[in-house]
């Protein structure tokens, strides 16, 4: 409770501080500031460059004279580009207090809705003069939405539609709830079971001393039938049998491990704290550690099996570099001096020119003018600062710069650039946006020399084919190498256009801005006429900076067995391009496209084609992509198709999503039939969804927020340190939690059902056979402490092996060490143990036998202390032998378990507490002198040694079994070699081979090595013959040894062949 409670303070706190943020309205002609949690319906907010908006609201004006302003919305889809967004004209012109509070204006908009593309709203104007009010209408590109963060423009102004839990980012986060981990399922299961098994004991011991109390010879039986019937034992009342029930429920009740509970809280605890501490999850870049927001999920960290990662700031740094181009079919590379070629060709000066002039024209970028004035050519020029629409328009516009042709200013109006310290101006006539259909984008310019020159980008699968010359061929080669590297590539090509050819094209795109019926066809048919007859001049690759280590990362992922989605709502043609540079998609994969389906049917159809062709060729690994809009189809009407789809591919790639559909996506594997284990990791506040959604959620203390590291149970700096999280931390929490709960359940059959064998030797009367203080010290001194400690230190396996094998992962999926069979074999062990120490003793003192040199006799207290001592010693004993990881903590908090226990008792039965300290507690003298006398006797001692074999022979056998036919980590490493088969002592005892021998047996222990591929002796007999014959297949062979003459004499000829 109390670390329930640490928790729900550290989430109130963070809570507090985001509905605490300061935020500027306009009242009554002032800027007034208030908690962002204050912010009403229709209040007019004053949000400053850099700041998160507080709200979804409409925007009136900003500080440029346009009205119009540059947002990144990287905190709701993932896209770090700006976008711009413009307000009315009617209130662009108001950029201050004052007039804003002339301002007469009613907003009517739809009701809140999660998509965050879309708005339909009006604004109604009341003017002064006129009789009634302007309508306008409001778009999304009017809408700024909470979450996102205003660029390039001092400040904006802007009313307040949605605030709260009306917001579209709320609307598109889940309600956060309750998370469990598998082992805590299970555990439940297995202790309502335990519950059962102790309702059955109870009512069968009940049930037991009626049946016995009604036997004829009952009340023949003198010497304690008159007292019992005194007393009322023999009663037949309903009052009586429930006093009965109630006294062996409480006799009985220690088999349900109540301290397991408390145990568990503290490691989880302890396990969460070291997470911090590990500083192989620190990041000295950011100086940021891991951070655990929650400790009851840290077993849940060794059982993924589906991972769900975001791509913008959790793959990628958000971060492009150019780094080659072909120009005029030469290939170049960026280097410390410019563009050097890669061979001895070059290109001329001029067509060198006419390209970085295009890298430096074709774009929508905008420049930050507080930072640069754009007139004079210095260093602070040279440092300026870039925002784009597309990062890879940033870098080439950067790259640009570096080749000494210098973007100084773009608006949408006109561009100005620096050549040889020369400002030349160009008039910015149209620019046709980029679309996924097209897949390029064009822009019109007029010259400084009075020309109309349109440049071209795009994909080379799109330009080429507009292209009527230029070397295609060439370029075309260029790009598919630059494709190999995993480099982002995009085509230039350029056409002049006279002023007739210009004026007609000008007209039809003016009617096709201006349709209000199918506009976005009737643009695309006028863009593919425009761009059209082109010139090819080269092409240029840019990489996409992936975090340090994510190829490796999400390599050693996939060999730990976990299936990985990347969910963005990044473009199509972007993501692809990551998951390939990233080794998400193998070239070996085929991909299949669900993509641009428009209804239910065009989308059914093609998730039944895709079926069909995985029917036809199953051997082939298969990669999805599917795009928000299909995936809106195939979740509402095909969603067990989809499914279906999507566990049979390999890896998945959703795109265009918006934050909902992200946790829509987890959702449908998570509810799966298989039910598996399911983790989401992001960085910014479009995650929240699918991490609250999943069984795991982990943030990225990125650049795009705190909201996924505030909603997620693990946060970290680097998306490599999720190897270090998963395949170890993962690794060791599942197994110490695993363990502990199996080792509860195991120790309190053995401690407790020694107390159901005496009530069936004591005519079930309700008689304990442990004195009392025994069952309190039980499970807090003399079990509790080295347990604890294993819980929090275990370490079953080294970090470095785990993180060099990650199949050692695979071991534990799927909740293995607590199935069914596994959680019997402990109870059964423990049984079995409480067998032997009850009747191991209980032999020992048949027939009254005194064990003492007097002859004196041993009573009740005296077998039941044998019995707990040894249970104590066994159990403790049973977990140092599971115990892998000794340190001093470990041994210490051991021995003093150990050694504790007689000191106590020792303590408590040589003296006479009630005489000393007059507490009725102590009244009972039961125990007085009873631990020394009981351990007076040899015999005791040489029993104690032969029960100690036979309690644990059971779990030798078993250990020896696994060893031998199903290879564990721990087993692998600790076990002895075999001798070899008689056959081959004599031959390797004098041959050079016997290192050979030596080095296989080492590989013998790999788990990779050790399964061999060789099915029988006949077909490796021709390896083995063979000169070539290496040490890793002698140790594949040498698993083939089995007992037997026949066998052993086809080895003997095999190895004489060699």
């Amino acid at each position: 409770m109390i670390k329930q409670g640490y928790e729900d303070f550290l989430r109130h706190k963070t809570d507090k501080e985001v509905n605490n943020r300061p935020v500027t309205i306009v009242k009554n002609s002032e800027l007034v500031e208030v908690l962002s949690k204050d912010v009403k319906v229709g209040d007019i907010l004053r949000c400053r460059r850099d700041k998160e908006l507080p709200c979804d609201m409409v925007l009136l004006s900003s500080h440029n004279p346009e009205g119009d302003c540059y947002v990144t919305t990287a905190n709701l889809d993932g896209e770090t580009n700006l976008k711009i967004f413009r307000s009315l004209p009617e209130t662009a012109i108001l950029q201050d207090e004052e007039s804003l509070m002339d301002l007469h204006a009613v907003i009517k908009c739809q009701q809140p809705i999660t998509d965050l593309y879309k708005f339909v709203g009006v604004m109604e104007l009341h003017q002064p003069g006129q009789s009634g009010p302007v309508v306008r209408s409001l778009n999304a590109e009017n809408m700024l939405l909470r979450g996102s963060k205003v660029k390039n423009t001092l400040f904006v102004f802007g009313v307040a539609v949605y605030t709260g839990e009306q917001s579209k980012v709320a609307l598109n986060s889940k309600k956060k709830g309750q998370k469990f981990s598998c082992l805590e399922k299970s555990m439940n299961k297995y202790l309502i079971a335990m519950l059962i098994y102790l309702v059955i004991q109870t009512c069968l011991a009940t049930g037991l001393k009626y049946y016995f109390n009604n036997k004829d010879i009952t009340p023949k039986s003198w010497y304690f039938y008159p007292a019992a019937e005194d007393q009322g034992d023999y009663s037949d009342s309903v009052l009586k049998f429930f006093e009965d029930l109630l006294s062996f429920l409480v006799l009985f009740n220690y088999i349900i491990p109540i301290s397991l509970y408390v145990t568990l809280e503290m490691q989880k605890f302890s396990g969460s704290v070291w997470i911090g501490l590990d500083l192989d999850l620190y990041d000295e870049v950011t100086d940021q550690r891991a951070k655990a927001n929650t400790s009851d999920l840290n077993e849940e960290l060794g059982q993924v099996e589906y991972m769900f990662t975001d791509k913008t700031g959790t793959l990628t740094e958000n971060e492009m570099q150019f780094r080659q181009c072909s120009i005029g079919g030469v290939k170049y590379r960026e280097g410390d001096t410019g563009l050097l070629p890669c061979s001895d060709e070059e290109t001329s000066e001029i067509k060198l020119r006419e390209f970085i002039l295009s890298m430096a024209l074709c774009h929508t970028v905008h420049v930050n003018e507080d930072e640069v004035d754009g007139r004079a050519r210095s260093d602070s020029e040279l440092r300026r600062n870039y925002e784009a629409s597309s990062p890879d328009e940033k870098a080439l516009v950067e790259a640009a710069n570096r080749l000494s042709i210098i973007l100084a200013r773009g608006t949408p109006e006109y561009q100005e650039i620096l050549v040889d310290d020369k400002l030349v101006r160009y008039d910015v006539l149209n620019v046709l946006e980029f679309d996924p259909t097209r897949k390029c984008m064009s822009i019109i310019l007029r010259t400084p020399e009075g020309n109309i020159l349109l440049i071209c980008k795009g994909a080379e699968s799109t330009i080429i084919h507009k292209c009527t010359s230029g070397p295609k061929e060439e370029v075309l080669r260029h790009v598919t190498d630059f494709a190999v590297e995993g480099l982002r590539t995009l085509c230039f090509a350029t056409r002049t256009l006279t002023e007739e050819e210009y004026g007609e094209m000008n007209k039809k795109l003016h009617e096709a801005a201006t349709a209000l019926d199918d506009r976005e066809e009737k643009q695309t048919e006028v863009f593919n006429m425009i761009e059209n007859n082109l010139t090819l001049i080269g092409a240029t690759a840019v990489e996409d900076k992936l975090q340090d280590k994510v190829v490796e990362t999400l390599e050693k992922l996939r060999e730990a067995g976990i299936k990985i989605w990347v969910l963005t709502g990044d473009k199509q043609e972007t993501a692809v391009n990551i998951s390939h540079s990233c080794g998400h998609f193998k070239p070996t994969m085929r991909e299949l496209m669900v993509v641009k389906t428009t209804d239910q049917r065009s989308c059914g159809e093609r998730l039944a084609s895709h079926h069909e062709q995985m029917g036809l060729d199953p051997r082939s690994e298969y990669a999805l992509v599917i795009d928000g809009a299909s995936l809106h189809f195939a979740l509402e009407d095909h969603h067990e198709s989809l499914r279906n789809l999507c566990l049979k591919c390999v890896a998945v790639l959703c795109c265009r999503m918006s934050p909902l559909q992200k946790a829509l996506v987890v959702k449908l594997v998570k509810c799966s039939p298989e039910a598996p284990s399911t983790m989401a990791i992001g960085d910014g506040a479009n995650d929240v969804s699918m991490i609250q959604e999943a069984h795991l959620g982990l943030g990225i203390m990125g650049k795009e927020g705190r909201q996924a590291v505030r909603n997620s149970d693990y946060a970290f700096a680097r998306f490599s340190f999720l190897l270090k999280l998963l395949l170890v931390h993962g690794h060791w929490y599942y197994n110490r939690i695993a363990v502990t709960v199996q080792y509860f359940f195991y120790k309190n059959f053995a401690f407790i059902t020694a107390q159901f064998y005496y009530a069936c030797h004591s005519y079930f009367s309700h008689q304990t056979v442990y004195e009392s203080l025994y069952l309190t010290l039980f499970n807090i001194t003399c079990t509790g402490l080295p347990i604890l400690v294993y819980g929090i230190m275990e370490q079953n396996m080294k970090a470095k092996d785990l993180l060099a094998n990650p199949r050692y992962y695979r071991r534990l999926n799927r909740n293995s060490l607590m199935t069914l069979p596994q959680c019997a074999y402990w109870v059964a062990l423990g049984i079995w143990q409480s067998l032997v120490f009850f009747y191991g003793f209980r032999f020992l003192i048949g027939d009254d036998a005194s064990l003492k040199p007097n002859m004196e006799l041993s009573g009740l207290w005296t077998f039941g202390t044998w019995v707990y001592t040894m249970c104590v010693l066994i159990v403790n004993f049973k977990l140092c032998i599971e115990t892998s990881y000794w340190n001093w903590v470990a041994a210490v908090c051991m021995v003093v378990s150990i050694l504790g226990y007689p000191v106590l008792i020792s303590i408590y039965s040589g003296i006479l507490w009630a005489e000393k300290l007059q507490i009725s507690y102590f009244s009972s003298t039961t125990l007085y002198f009873v631990f020394f006398e009981s351990f007076m006797s040899w015999s005791f001692w040489f029993n104690f040694i032969l029960l100690t074999a036979i309690a644990f022979l059971p779990d030798y056998v078993y250990k020896v079994s696994m060893l031998y036919y199903q290879q564990s980590p721990k087993t692998l490493r600790q076990r002895t070699p075999l001798p070899l088969p008689k056959c081959l002592q004599s031959v390797l005892s004098h041959s050079p081979l016997r290192a050979r021998w030596d080095t296989a047996e080492q590989l013998l222990f790999d788990e990779q090595t050790f399964y061999g591929t060789y099915s029988d002796v006949d077909s490796c007999s021709s390896s083995l013959t063979h000169p070539d014959f290496t040490c890793q297949q002698w140790a594949a062979t040498r698993k083939l040894h089995q007992p037997g003459l026949q066998r052993r004499n086809r080895w003997s000829t095999v190895w004489r062949q060699r």
